[in-house]
């Protein structure tokens, strides 16, 4: 959960935001954010048009593996 930075109460205080473990735990869960966000824009997962728990956990698996390879490929090219 994020704290709330407007002005108004938020049910994350200060006693744990102060911590380097909530920093990165933010962190973390933008990274992870950001996958699933993918697989549903890009990777079709936001409706799917198969039927069946096999047959969508394979459209899963297939969507998670292209992310990968898209990130590996971006990763490439920003080290040359």
């Amino acid at each position: 959960m994020a704290q709330h930075t407007t002005n108004r109460r938020s049910a994350i205080d200060g006693r744990t935001t102060r911590h380097l473990g909530y920093t990165i735990s933010q962190q973390k869960r933008k990274r992870v954010k950001e996958v699933f966000g993918w697989l549903k824009t890009v990777g079709v997962l936001r409706k799917v048009k198969l039927r069946g728990v096999p047959r969508v956990g394979w459209l899963f698996t297939f969507a998670a593996a292209v992310y990968n390879l898209v990130r590996m490929r971006n990763l490439v090219e920003a080290t040359t």
